[in-house]
């Protein structure tokens, strides 16, 4: 087990040690994408926004998998045997007892719970003279979830698991979330003494019962939006928190300045940033650690991963991937960029064009159907249709270099490593083997220089 957090102020524990098995999936349930990002990470981030410190994670199946994945983003306890969530919450007593002053314990199967709404709950716990605070939410139907039973003052008297709810308390809309705030010293004193369910389980939600029992007060703080709510058992609901999540995400960069020409059909993941008078096209796929600058326009039909787009660029109907763009750079339709490729100021890049691990200087015009890899292009110059840089001689990747203003003709095969000096010119179809001076032109199979250009101004 890690190290347990600094004493006083606010623990929290993450309740994820659950089999999955309604995913039916060899991936541990806590690791199975959402946005981008492993399901679990989302509980681990808002309750560390919350508590200013690494949530206690409590794991059970894939647990080593799970250790991998977050690292030193969470402290870890064991849960060995699937005996509920009152037992689970209890095997993070030795990482927290006496080291947290109030306990917030969530769920790692609900990622759309918010920082700022866990916030509220545990503000309300601050004020709350009694054991806990639990967060509800009042938005039918959710057949899975505990129902909220209320006296006739409004206060809570009980949450009644759906299976163990009678036809009336099952008709309640009302129902338990899953996040609660708990002061700590009660909350541990307490979960040992919790029933053994029907189903062999121990239940946190009949610590309920404890406390009303003994004339104490459990607050209800509720929330208005029914996704925080969204609970992952199986695909559908995956799916569901997906959609979910989108829709947060769009609104969120909507509401910042960008156009979104069709958010049902644009995929932004919350790793992504934009700038203001970007226009998306539908079907735009923005993910991993993206970034785009200002009046760009992306899409339709386009992919971009762990890029970084300038300002004022246009990419049609092409997927981008480690690539990055400076400003008034056009890419596509049909393009594509893979990682470490580079197009500076003013850079154009067409049709059925592909590059790797090579910089495309400021002005380059590289009209389609060529290959460029592990190649340095200067500005301004031209790359015919159908160029292939040969990077690759079976054993290791050579580079090639092209000069300031160079042209490249039409169906030229650069075998690297090889040079092509500034003002040099190929010819249509030249097989280049050997390095060409500036201003120069070769041509043939294999290319051999014929006579020096005239240069502007002689």
């Amino acid at each position: 087990m890690s190290a347990a957090p600094t004493s006083g102020g606010l623990g929290a524990v993450i309740l994820a040690a659950g089999l999955g098995t309604r995913l039916k999936s060899r991936l541990p349930k806590m690791l199975h994408p959402l946005g981008g990002r492993p399901l679990v990470t989302y509980a681990v981030a808002a309750a560390a926004a919350v508590s200013g410190r690494p949530p206690v994670l409590v794991v059970g199946h894939g647990g080593d998998a799970v250790r991998a994945a977050l690292g030193a983003a969470a402290v870890y306890v064991e849960q060995a045997a699937p005996l509920g969530t009152g037992h689970a919450a209890q095997q993070a007593a030795a990482a927290l007892r006496g080291a947290a002053e109030l306990v917030l314990v969530t769920y790692g199967d609900m990622p759309l719970l918010t920082a700022v709404t866990l916030q509220a709950l545990v503000a309300v716990q601050r004020a709350n003279p009694g054991p806990f605070s639990l967060l509800s939410v009042d938005a039918p139907p959710l057949r899975d979830f505990g129902r909220i039973v209320r006296d006739a003052a409004g206060e809570l008297l009980a949450v009644v698991e759906a299976h163990q709810a009678t036809a009336a308390e099952y008709a309640l809309t009302e129902v338990n979330v899953g996040a609660y705030c708990f002061r700590g010293g009660w909350l541990w004193e307490h979960l040992p003494r919790l029933p053994l369910s029907p189903k062999g389980e121990y239940y946190l939600t009949d610590l309920v019962g404890l406390a009303v029992a003994a004339g104490e007060r459990v607050a209800v703080v509720q929330t208005d939006d029914p996704a925080e709510a969204i609970g992952i058992n199986n695909r559908a609901q995956l799916a569901e928190a997906e959609a979910a999540l989108r829709r947060r995400t769009n609104t969120h960069w909507m509401l910042a300045g960008v156009t979104l020409a069709d958010p049902a059909s644009t995929y932004i993941e919350p790793g992504v940033t934009l700038q203001p008078d970007t226009v998306i096209l539908p079907n735009t796929h923005l993910q991993g650690a993206t970034t785009v600058g200002a009046e760009c326009v992306l899409g339709p039909n386009t992919i971009i991963r762990d890029s970084v787009i300038g300002d004022r660029c246009r990419v049609e109907a092409s997927v981008v991937e480690g690539a990055a763009l400076a400003e008034d750079v056009s890419v596509g339709p049909f393009a594509h960029l893979r990682k470490g490729a580079r197009l500076e100021r003013g850079a154009h890049m067409g049709n059925f064009g592909e590059v790797k691990n090579s910089t495309l200087g400021p002005g380059v015009k590289m009209g389609h159907f060529s290959y460029v890899g592990d190649a340095t292009i200067a500005a301004e110059v031209n790359i015919g249709a159908g160029t292939i840089t040969c990077n690759f001689d079976g054993v290791k990747k050579n580079p090639t270099v092209i000069g300031a203003g160079a042209f490249i003709g039409s169906d030229t095969l650069l075998v690297a490593p090889v040079s092509i000096g500034a003002g040099a010119r190929t010819g249509a179809g030249a097989v280049v083997t050997k390095d060409v001076p500036p201003d120069t032109l070769a041509v043939g199979v294999p290319a051999r220089a014929i006579r020096k250009l005239k240069q502007a101004g002689s």
